[in-house]
């Protein structure tokens, strides 16, 4: 019985490789080890040698990132 490396479409993948979680966040993999070296991004789970970016963890971490223009007081503005 031959093995299938597809997951369905419904079904996302839970560890992410260092590209596709940079992908995943919308940024390159030079500044995603960035955001990961100051704690923006989550550290990696390791599965042996390999390094993998939990799905949810990088969510959480998506998440608490500032919204832009959140932190401008409105009596600020002119």
């Amino acid at each position: 019985m031959a093995r299938t490396n597809s997951l369905p479409s419904s079904l996302p993948p839970r560890g992410l490789c260092r590209v596709m979680s940079a992908q995943y966040v919308g940024v390159s993999a030079t500044l995603f080890d960035e955001m990961v070296s100051d704690g923006r991004m989550p550290q990696p789970k390791r599965i042996n040698n390999r390094k993998l970016w939990d799905l949810r963890a990088l969510d959480r971490h998506f998440d608490a990132l500032p919204t832009d223009g959140a932190d401008t007081n409105p009596w600020d503005l002119p």
